[in-house]
């Protein structure tokens, strides 16, 4: 896996990418501003580009606008951005047109390596990774006869993490059940929220995430 780097914080960026070499990844380009994650992005055809979305000269919404170029020009580049704060604005944007490839991850929340590598890895094979509090605050939005409020507390929490990128064994495990009751209670989610199932796993998250945009 090849993987762009932009994070103008010397300490962070170079910790990530020690962390990603350590895991068998490839960086190709670490950056310190959006311009020159661009540039680096046409250079070297990564899989991957990982961008703070608050970078040099304004420290405002650089890294977002990067990864939307990126989204636009670079299709075959997944992009996941990394944020300090829930920006739920600054997170619709990225989701605006598909969720294929996309992730949106808070720094602070980012407790296990592993589980980041992994998320990397999901985005640069064409899945998603968004963190739970970004889909919690989705779910939290009111709007008119919202059938979110059908499901169950359970449901909810089913629902978070599928939208987050987790499989249905991985929901199991974080929630200590069996993989038959994950199952049981994803297809009573879709039916309560009128989404049509399917067989494969990213295109459940996929339609997940298309709903919490709507």
């Amino acid at each position: 896996m090849r993987v762009a780097l932009a994070e103008d914080s010397v300490l962070l960026r170079e910790g990530i990418a020690r962390l990603l070499s350590d895991a068998g990844c490839e960086v190709v380009g670490q950056s310190p501003d959006a311009d020159d994650l661009l540039l680096k992005v046409r250079s070297f055809s990564p899989d991957v580009a990982i961008v703070d979305i608050r970078l040099p000269p304004t420290h405002t919404d650089e890294g977002l606008r990067a990864a939307l170029e990126i989204r636009a020009k670079h299709p075959n580049v997944g992009v996941l951005v990394l944020s300090q704060y829930v920006e739920l604005g600054l997170a619709l944007k990225l989701l605006a047109d598909s969720a294929e490839g996309v992730g949106y991850l808070l720094k602070d929340r980012i407790k296990d390596l592993d589980e980041f590598v992994n998320a990397v890895r999901r985005v640069a094979e064409g899945g998603s990774a968004l963190d739970p509090t970004i889909v919690s605050t989705l779910l939290a939005r009111e709007r008119p006869d919202d059938p979110v409020a059908r499901l169950t507390a359970r449901e909810r929490e089913v629902l978070e993490l599928m939208a987050a990128g987790s499989s249905n064994q991985g929901i199991a495990d974080k929630l200590v059940i069996s993989l038959g009751a994950v199952e049981k209670y994803v297809s009573s989610i879709f039916g309560k929220l009128g989404l049509p199932s399917s067989g494969s796993e990213s295109r459940r998250v996929l339609a997940v995430l298309m709903f919490l945009r709507a």
